[in-house]
């Protein structure tokens, strides 16, 4: 059974909006998100008329705090693959949809949520957001892209420093960083972003679609093989004891205990 309505789409125009609609669990992925957002980024390549998508989350406390824990933690060898199989696709649709796609990013965009970000081309951003990779704290690693992606975005050296802490940063940090593209006060998020969407929809759009074919292929072989490396250990750590104490202790609300098994 799916869960219904957990993805909504509406027009302005040439802008076409995806809504992430999970307010109560703060838009979490889980296995009936990510398909949503895959068929409809499906769709959206077999529409001409659009010419911006803007993915943005739904209530007032995140775009998406990351991937479903409760619901990860019970998958067995091949529902875990499935599951990050399936991940992987939604971004890698996202990333390679013909037209510019902008992330609205307010509160949180940890985990699965930053790596949907990552995947997207621009990363607009509320002053109040808190964004990182905190899969560490699980017992994993980013699972969607995050590895590859925060490489492209911010560098090496920022990327392990991410992964490796799990620490989450401001969005003036993540600016500073290069993560975030643009950052605007909280009150003005809303109109500056739609100011952003139109003025991109406004150009020439086989000359913006153009650029996005361009840039992507400059990056493209060394992600691939990056993306594919990813899956393999993000299946070898689900495997392990840490990844059980971890994923036991966030839903316990405590401290994980880790021995490195």
């Amino acid at each position: 059974m799916t869960e219904e309505n957990c993805v909504l789409s509406s027009r302005s125009g040439a802008v076409h909006t995806v809504t992430i609609n999970r307010p109560e669990s703060l838009n979490a992925l889980n296995p009936d998100v990510l398909q949503s957002l895959l068929n409809e980024f499906q769709g959206i390549a077999r529409d001409a008329s659009v010419r911006v998508v803007v993915i943005r989350g739904s209530g007032p406390k995140a775009f998406v705090a990351g991937a479903d824990i409760r619901s990860m933690s019970q998958l067995g060898p091949r529902a875990i693959a499935d599951y990050v199989e399936l991940g992987q696709r939604a971004t890698r649709a996202i990333e390679s949809c013909a037209v510019p796609v902008i992330a609205a990013v307010h509160g949180f965009a940890l985990g699965g949520g930053l790596e949907l970000a990552l995947a997207c081309d621009i990363i607009f951003c509320g002053r109040a957001a808190k964004l990182g990779q905190p899969e560490v704290n699980l017992g994993i690693i980013p699972g969607f892209g995050g590895t590859q992606r925060l490489i492209h975005r911010c560098g090496i050296g920022q990327a392990r420093r991410l992964c490796y802490s799990g620490e989450l940063i401001s969005a003036d940090e993540a600016h500073t960083l290069g993560i975030a593209d643009k950052v605007v006060a909280d009150e003005a998020f809303d109109e500056q972003l739609s100011q952003l969407a139109e003025l991109i929809a406004s150009k020439a759009p086989l000359a913006v679609q153009g650029a996005k074919r361009v840039i992507n292929r400059s990056q493209d072989t060394a992600l691939l093989s990056g993306l594919r490396l990813e899956v393999e250990e993000f299946l070898r750590l689900f495997a392990t004891a840490d990844r059980e104490e971890g994923m036991d202790a966030f839903m316990q609300k405590r401290k994980p205990s880790f021995t490195g098994r």
